[in-house]
């Protein structure tokens, strides 16, 4: 004669309504993630188009940002920095340089995130440092900066670098006088 069986309380019946109310959650936040526009391929500010066709007649001149920061362009492939801040994580450290440059306008290369023209602007020893409030950083004593193309809606170029991942997607964007 058999042994008798413990009546089965849930077993196979409780694991099958989880996995489908697990199933039916799933779809119902795909659903939710769809309409509001989320994209798992897209987690960050759109691709910003690559500039091929700047001249170095657009770099020539003078070019600020925020805080007194002045970067002046020669014709001659010289310029003169005064309080740039370090680019990518070196902005988080705080310090800004100030010195006689050298500055060349890439071709189409691989040089920094984006494809495209870059400029490059070299400081091979800082005549003047200072650090942004609140900071306290040893400064380098000579920096070398890759900055990033781009026209605005007027078709206008600037030159921009990201900021350090503390900052998030941001840029630091200098922009032409006129």
């Amino acid at each position: 004669m058999p042994l008798p069986r413990a009546p089965q309380h849930g077993g196979p019946r409780i694991i099958d309504t989880a996995l489908r109310n697990l199933l039916a959650y799933g779809v119902l936040v795909a659903a939710l993630l769809a309409m509001t526009g989320w994209n798992p391929q897209r987690s960050g500010p759109g691709p910003v188009p690559a500039v091929y066709d700047a001249r170095l007649s657009e770099i020539v001149g003078t070019w600020r940002c925020v805080d007194g920061t002045v970067v002046v362009f020669h014709a001659g492939g010289t310029a003169s920095v005064t309080l740039l801040d370090g680019q990518e994580r070196d902005y988080a450290a705080g310090w800004r340089l100030s010195g006689p440059a050298t500055w060349t306008l890439t071709d189409d290369q691989p040089a920094g995130r984006n494809l495209g023209q870059h400029l490059r602007l070299d400081l091979p020893a800082a005549t003047g440092t200072a650090t942004r409030s609140n900071t306290v950083t040893r400064t380098p004593g000579r920096y070398s900066w890759t900055f990033e193309l781009r026209r605005d809606e007027r078709r206008t170029l600037e030159l921009y670098f990201f900021l350090g991942p503390s900052q998030g997607n941001g840029a630091y964007v200098l922009e032409k006088d006129a």
